[in-house]
């Protein structure tokens, strides 16, 4: 027995976990969790259906200031964009396409509008990186239609 290996007893524990906690399983939670923080953020800037706010279009306006892009084009493709890819994601249809725009998304937040906020960020960019890598998973739309 070597100093850093573990007693009998508890090494079971981590296939235990393994089957507890299928990656299928992992993906699905992964999907769902980062959805609801995006389509939340999305439900935020309009009211009713997707009628945009005075509020939103102010905050792309004055605290936002994206670079590149008018600030009313941005707000209306911020908004809709939180609200397609989610349920896209949550469907797990499109699902590495969808992260794709998400983590695209969060990184225009980090750099031009909230660069303090890279711990969460940071945290929004690993699940939606490990659905980037597996894919959505055996409980999802993309492989009930074969897509990559």
């Amino acid at each position: 027995m070597t100093p850093f290996s573990l007693h009998p007893r508890f090494a079971a524990i981590p296939a235990l976990f393994e089957r507890l906690l299928p990656l299928d399983l992992l993906l699905v939670i992964a999907r769902v969790a980062i959805a609801a923080v995006f389509f939340l953020s999305g439900r935020t800037k309009v009211d009713g259906v997707l009628h945009i706010t005075d509020s939103t279009y102010y905050l792309f306006a004055e605290e936002y200031r994206l670079p590149l892009i008018p600030s009313d084009i941005a707000a209306h493709l911020a908004t809709y964009a939180e609200h397609l890819f989610p349920v896209l994601l949550v469907l797990g249809l499109m699902s590495r396409g969808s992260a794709l725009t998400l983590l695209g998304m969060t990184l225009v937040i980090e750099v031009f509008v909230y660069p303090l906020g890279w711990p969460t960020h940071l945290l929004w960019a690993s699940v939606l990186l490990v659905i980037l890598r597996f894919g959505g998973g055996r409980f999802s739309l993309d492989r009930l239609l074969r897509l990559p």
